[in-house]
């Protein structure tokens, strides 16, 4: 799959970015070679590979991934501010973020 100029300009305008030319069209060539690289997957064979659920545990065993969705009570207001390191006023203070 080929990644034009347009796709590089429409990625950037996306983002939000600024990008020069030369940085278009030198985007456009690293991007394509990235995908065509990782398009290789597609011709390995994996019909008899079975699908892993869960994670490892420290002793390489699968562990249980799948449980019932089922509604469970919520942790409440009062027990989550007393274990934020810095409530106000009933709230969970942040760091600023936004200058």
């Amino acid at each position: 799959m080929s990644i034009s100029e347009s796709d590089i300009e429409k990625i950037a305008q996306l983002a939000h970015l600024d990008i020069t030319d030369d940085e278009r069209k030198m985007f456009a060539a690293q991007i394509s070679e990235i995908v065509t690289y990782v398009e290789q997957l597609n011709a390995i064979d994996t019909s008899n590979v079975e699908p892993a659920l869960g994670g490892l545990t420290p002793e390489g065993e699968a562990t249980q991934s799948d449980r019932a969705d089922e509604v469970q009570p919520s942790l409440g207001q009062k027990i989550a501010l007393e274990e934020a390191p810095d409530p106000a006023s009933e709230h969970f203070r942040v760091p600023k973020v936004l200058a």
